[in-house]
This record gives C-alpha cells, structure tokens and sequence, in this order.
C-alpha cells in the first residue's frame, strides 16, 4: 500500500518519484501547512476526483495508469494530497472556473482548523434553536384540527382546506425560500442567522392570532387561512436557516452527528412541553364536563321544559368561551418561549463557513444546483423513504387526540397518553443514538421505525387505558428514532454530493429547504385527506359523540394508514447506498480536501508576504 501511494500519475503518461512523494509527506508532517507539487492542467483535480469518487458499494478508488490500474484505499490519499492547485489559465470543464489573477481557493476563511471540536456548551444552544419550531409544530399537530372543529366551530371541509391549503402553501414556499437564502451574503453573524433572528418576532404574532376566535362567524374560514399560510411562511423561514446551520457549526462529521442527537433531544422535549403546554391548559376545554347530560335529540327536545333547554345552551356557551380563552393562554406561552430559545442558540452559536473546495470565478445558477441536487440518487432515496414514514407519524399525530376522544373512550386521559409517548421519545433518543453509531444509521432506521406498527395496531383493537399507556412508551421508541436518523443521515448526502462536485458550493439549503418542502407537500394532502374523510363519514362538528363510521374511519387513520406508508418507506430505503463503508471514506477525502484549501491559503499569504 505505501509503495502505490508513493506515486502519482499525471496526464500524458508521467509520474512523480516515490521519494518526491515521501519527501512531501515528511515535510507535511514537520510543518503547519501543507506544500504542494503542481500539476499540468486544472482538469486533472477534477479527473483524480472522478477516479477516487464513486457511488459504488467497493471501498477503493481507482487511478487510471500507462501499464495498470492501481487501487488504493482513501485512509491513504498521500497521492491526493501531494496534487495542488492547478494552472490558472486553463478552465476546465463545465462549472469548474478559474481566475490567473487569484488563488484557487479562497483567502477569506477565518476558520483553518480542521479539529473543530464543539463544546457542551455550543451543542446544547444549538440544540435549543430546535425547541421553538417543535413547540409550536407539537401544539398544532395535535390540537389544531379539533380546535378549529370544535372551538373556532368551522365545518370539516372548511377546517380540511385550512390544512390543506396551509400545508401545501409551506411546502412551496420551502424552496422560495432555500432560494433566497443561497443567494443571501455573509454578515458578520453568518448568512443563515440573519434569516432566523429576522422572522421570529413576526412569527409569534402570527402563531397567535392562529389561535384566536374572531368576533365574527362568517369569514372565520379565511382568518384561519391567512393566518396559516403566514404562519407556515415564517416558520418555513425560521426552520430552513436552521437546518442548514448544521452544515456550518463544524466540519467533523462526529461533531456534527453528535449535535445533531443532542438537537433531536431538544426537539423531542420541545414537542414534548409543546404538547404538555398545550395539553394541560386547554384540557378542559375537552373534557366531558361541557357536554349535556341528555343527548339534543327530538325526544329529550320534546319532553323538556323550555328553561331546562336554555340553561343547556348557556352552559355550552360558557365553556365554549373558556375554551377560547385557554387556548389563547396556550398561544401566549408558547410565543415566549418561541423567543427565549431563539434568543438562547443565537448567544451560543457561532456559523463557520467551510472550506471543503476551491474557488470559482462563477456562481453556479440556481435552477443549475437544483437540477444537480435532484440527480444525486442517494438523496433522492433518502426524501422518498423519510417522506412516507413522516407522513405516516403525522397522521397518527394529528388524529390521536379524535381518536382518544371519540374512538377509544379516553377523553379524560388523551393529554397524559400524550406525555408519556413524548417522554418516551426523549429517554430513548440517546440509545438511539449509541445504536446508530455501534450498528450504523441504515440499521438503526429499520430497526426502531419498524417498532412501532405492532403497537397501533394494538391500541386500535384494544381501547383500553393501560393498552393505551403500554402502546404509548413503545411508540416513543419509534418516535425518537423516526425524528434522529433522517437529520442525522441528511449531512451524510450532503458530503456525498459535496465530494463528487467539489467546484459546485453553496447548495446546503437546497437540499434542506426541498426535503422539508416535499415532507410537507405530501402531509399537506394526506392530512386534508383525512380530514375529507371525517366529513365524509358524517364527523359532527361540536358533537360529545360521534358516530359510527366516524369512529371507524379513526381507527384506519390511526391504525392501517400509518403501517402501509410506513412498510413502503422501508422499502424505498433498502436502496440507499452510503452506508458506514462510504459514510468513512467520503469523510477522509473531504478532510484532504480541506487540508489543501487550507495549505494554498497558507502558501498564497506567505508569498504575497
């Protein structure tokens, strides 16, 4: 192995001494930057990148030769690193531009250190930044629906269009969005934090006018309309800048996954007092003290004097007052906290950029990257797999509360079975979190995703409050890990993309904005499905009991839907290709990438010197 990678070819047949070659790995180990031999023509970085890049599922690299081909593994690329920047004059192929007048790499990087190590304290403010957009999502994920059925008492099919409607109008504005942002320029704070700080505050004054009942009853429908779509809007704004954060708090990949699991943590808690905030205010609201002792029927009607049916009235209508006004409380609190975490991850977070390739003289176009971002396969793979299984936890998400109050007798108890399904997920995301390291991430999808359907199924057949609570801390299980590993394995696609098209920067946020628009997209219409399909079923709008088909279709929202979704994004994920073979070798090219952009920086400052 050290004799092949004493050798480098270069175009037309000519090689470097193996001594050359060894001379130059001793003399970067006895300094602090890195020298480097140059090579004939630009276009040759990109052929020994072609050559040592692959999507295959081998674990060597392969370096074209006048007599053989050599195979060399990637923990040995002294033959890579000893190539440098290239003539400038030439141009090579299309995307790849380089200027006489300027180093191939940028000079601007503030940040050399390849080591970069985050402290406890970095991570868990990072981790904070995720609490906000959980909260308000937790909260209106599972009490949205009902309190636009129930309290702002629109009908099913105008409450189905506001989800509808208010989803898919996210989901569009998601890549607007990532849009916008890759054409944003850095500030001193970074270019993605600007774009946090500056929609927050508009997003908590549009969050609570959600839950707020107007005075008037016949354009409620597009209050809650517009309302929606802003809101949608500005968290879309809020939560693409803060993804994509995650490709620029540091370049080691441990470092990153191991924020990533600390931001999981936080996000799972964040659902989690999003649900018990929400939850515990506005339970009364639903409880069985509202509704009358005797059914409205014509009977009761007829055989009922006129005050006892007024005084009926009146005591619907004062709950109905003070369910308006909770939920307002509800809508209050959770905004403060909205802006305390913001506040929080802004103070303990710094955003780097990265220095992983070289410069180019032109900025690829947007509708470029995008075309590029939607070729590379494995994150095509990834979208499509993590797209159903999330769709499958969003509708049992947004129809658990109906479910418990209407299908499974558990009205009283429906905001405890919430917590404790939440508090399972965040006890179980640091095991998740050991079990993807020890057996890979590929693995660990299978294996907690999967944990989930047998418990439904469960809970659908056998309504009954202990089942209920056993169902609820197994599927907190699968929780955790449906919300750990795609944002744990998007990074992974990110440096496989940034490998096979080192000359091609800047398109992080197309591949977060667009994963979180195609998400959104296909829960936008399954959830206004579902909703079609109460108001199909005859779902009574302020009704204390349903009927029959109502809690029948409750039950395959809750039960058949979310398992067949979730048994063919399971499929689609079996063809993902970079398992943790080629998760570590792009890792290691992507260093001495790094380690030469650093080294010609070095080399340039000090012969302008």
């Amino acid at each position: 192995m050290a004799t092949e990678s004493g050798r480098v070819v270069r175009e037309g047949q000519e090689e470097l001494p193996a001594s050359g070659a060894a001379a130059a790995h001793s003399h970067t180990l006895s300094h602090s930057h890195i020298q480097f031999q140059p090579l004939t023509r630009t276009s040759q970085w990109q052929a020994t990148l072609d050559h040592t890049r692959s999507h295959s599922h081998t674990h060597h690299f392969i370096t074209p030769s006048h007599t053989q081909q050599q195979r060399y593994s990637c923990r040995l690329t002294r033959s890579l690193s000893a190539m440098t920047k290239a003539e400038r004059g030439g141009q090579g192929s299309a995307g790849k531009f380089t200027k006489p007048s300027e180093p191939l790499f940028p000079k601007t990087l503030q940040q050399t250190n390849l080591n970069q190590k985050l402290s406890i304290c970095s991570k868990l403010c990072f981790a904070i930044g995720a609490a906000p957009k959980e909260v308000t999502s937790s909260a209106s994920a599972f009490f949205l629906q009902i309190y636009l059925l129930d309290v702002a008492q629109i009908n099913a099919f105008q409450a189905s269009l506001v989800l509808f409607i208010g989803r898919v109008w996210g989901a569009v504005t998601d890549p607007i969005i990532g849009f916008l942002i890759t054409k944003s320029s850095w500030t001193k704070i970074g270019r993605l934090m600007p774009w946090i700080l500056g929609c927050t505050p508009f997003l908590v004054v549009s969050y609570f006018y959600l839950w707020f009942v107007p005075p008037f009853v016949t354009g409620r429908f597009v209050w809650y309309l517009v309302f929606y779509c802003l809101y949608q809007t500005l968290i879309n704004c809020f939560h693409v800048s803060y993804s994509a954060l995650t490709m620029f708090i540091s370049t080691d990949q441990k470092e990153r996954d191991s924020a990533t699991a600390y931001r999981m943590t936080v996000e799972v808690m964040g659902t989690l007092l999003g649900a018990a905030i929400q939850g515990q205010i506005v339970a009364s609201a639903h409880t069985l003290k509202h509704c009358p002792t005797h059914n409205m029927s014509a009977s009761y009607l007829g055989n009922s004097s006129g005050a006892e049916i007024v005084k009926s009235l009146v005591h619907s209508q004062e709950y109905l007052s003070h369910a308006k006004e909770v939920y307002m409380i509800a809508a209050g609190v959770i905004g403060g906290v909205f802006l305390l975490c913001t506040v929080v991850m802004f103070l303990g977070v710094k955003e780097k950029e990265d220095p992983y390739g070289p410069k180019t003289e032109k900025q690829i176009p947007f509708m470029q990257g995008f075309l590029m971002v939607m070729r590379h396969g494995p994150y095509l793979i990834l979208t499509a797999a993590f797209l159903l299984i999330t769709v499958a936890i969003q509708l049992t998400q947004s129809n658990f509360v109906l479910f418990c109050t209407y299908a499974a007798g558990l009205r009283e108890h429906f905001q405890n079975i919430v917590l404790v399904i939440l508090i399972s997920a965040v006890l179980s995301i640091p095991f998740w979190q050991w079990f993807l390291q020890r057996f890979g991430k590929k693995t660990a999808a299978f294996c907690g995703i999967t944990w989930i359907m047998p418990f439904t199924m469960m809970l659908v057949f056998i309504p009954n409050l202990l089942v209920a609570y056993i169902v609820a801390v197994s599927s907190g299980l699968s929780i955790a890990a449906s919300l750990l590993l795609p944002w744990s394995m998007l990074p992974d696609v990110v440096d496989d993309f940034r490998l096979i098209n080192p000359y091609s920067k800047g398109h992080e946020a197309i591949f977060y904005s667009f994963y979180v628009f195609f998400i959104k997209l296909a829960a936008g219409i399954t959830l206004g499905v579902s909703t079609l399909c109460l108001e199909f079923a005859g779902y009574k709008t302020g009704s204390c009991t349903q009927p029959a088909p109502v809690v029948y279709t409750l039950k395959l929202l809750i039960g058949a839907a979310p398992i067949a979704f979730i048994v063919t994004g399971l499929m689609i994920l079996v063809l993902y290709p970079i398992n943790e073979d080629v998760r570590r070798r792009n890792k290691l090219c992507l260093d001495e990438l790094r380690k030469q952009s650093i080294g010609s920086t070095t080399s340039e400052d000090l012969s302008n010197a």
